[in-house]
């Protein structure tokens, strides 16, 4: 079987998890593109990988046959890399968020439709066998109907995670903060585990330690899902580490959750069990990102061998988009807002 040629599109923090990724599955794959705006990073990402070409534009990357391309830029970059890429017939595995606005998302998968490629978004959290246990569990009608869910966030992200980026912590490049940086894919992972369409949405959200920056450091809502579990989260990176995050979904015949992707089961009252992490073999980077990468860069790339649905395809990415958005818009505007809304533009807290 002939090998997918990947491209890597941006090569910072986050790429390094890629490059262990693409080193465990090089009998499936030929990086033959590394691309950074920084030149010596997309450099430092090639070496390694034979024959990787280097540039500091992704356009050059077209007309070179790449199969799958990788997205980790800044996140207003990813709608216009994979739009472009999508349209020269490349299929596209995105960083989350997929964008910053809804209207860009929208846009994203409109194109993929059309070109016929593959639109993927990164929640690798999802694929932690405990998460995926969870969700059959609860698929299975053994919680019975649900009754409320929560995610708790509390990280920390020092005044100097802002001040060494020319983007993050900004409204335009970003989108936001704590949410839409950290918290998105503890809100993705309650979304995909109640399983049902969003009512309305009402949020508020503050600037209480990183005054350097005019994005949220901490955020609070209450989501109402038409079916009735109200999902009440609260993220903040201004703690102290980064300590584990904790979700709980409330059934009428029990309830189970997430701590990290420690998964836990309580059902009736008495049967309570434990069902512990489980990777797909590989452990790289900071613990709190999960270790699943590798689990969904898999999943999507038999996708496009075998021309199978992507599991996590755009309008599945848009959803955690959407709660993150509508929590923005109910902060500035100070008011519930039903679901769908109007996505309109946030520049700072007010």
């Amino acid at each position: 079987m002939d090998k997918l040629k990947v491209a890597m599109v941006g090569c910072g923090r986050i790429s390094r998890m890629y490059k262990q990724v693409f080193q465990c599955l090089s009998d499936q794959i030929e990086v033959t593109w590394a691309v950074d705006t920084k030149r010596d990073r997309a450099e430092s990402f090639a070496e390694g990988f034979t024959n990787c070409k280097v540039t500091t534009d992704y356009r050059d990357c077209f007309g070179n046959d790449i199969d799958v391309m990788h997205t980790a830029t800044p996140h207003n970059m990813h709608p216009i890399i994979a739009i472009d890429a999508m349209k020269h017939g490349i299929n596209v595995l995105t960083e989350k968020p997929m964008a910053i606005t809804l209207t860009d998302a929208d846009k994203m998968i409109e194109v993929a439709k059309k070109a016929g490629v593959k639109l993927g978004v990164i929640f690798q959290t999802r694929y932690v066998k405990g998460c995926v246990e969870l969700k059959k569990l609860i698929d299975e009608g053994k919680l019975g109907k649900l009754l409320a869910a929560r995610s708790y966030l509390s990280w920390s992200r020092p005044d100097e995670y802002y001040s060494a980026s020319d983007w993050k912590g900004t409204w335009d490049k970003e989108g936001g903060g704590v949410l839409i940086d950290q918290a998105i894919h503890s809100i993705d992972r309650v979304q995909w585990l109640v399983g049902d369409e969003i009512e309305w949405i009402e949020g508020s959200m503050g600037n209480r330690y990183h005054h350097a920056v005019n994005v949220e450091d901490v955020a609070e809502a209450f989501v109402k899902f038409k079916q009735g579990c109200l999902y009440h989260l609260y993220a903040s990176n201004c703690y102290s580490y980064n300590a584990p995050i904790q979700i709980e979904i409330v059934g009428e015949k029990g309830k189970v959750g997430l701590l990290q992707d420690m998964a836990w089961v309580e059902l009736n009252g008495e049967e309570r069990y434990e069902i512990r992490d489980g990777y797909d073999g590989l452990s790289v980077g900071p613990s709190y990102w999960g270790s699943s990468h590798i689990t969904q860069v898999k999943d999507f790339y038999k996708s496009v061998r075998e021309d199978l649905p992507v599991t996590i395809d755009g309008p599945e990415g848009r959803r955690a988009l959407e709660i993150v958005r509508g929590i923005y818009l109910s902060a500035n505007k100070k008011q519930r807002l039903a679901v769908p809304f109007k996505d309109e533009p946030v520049t700072g807290i007010k």
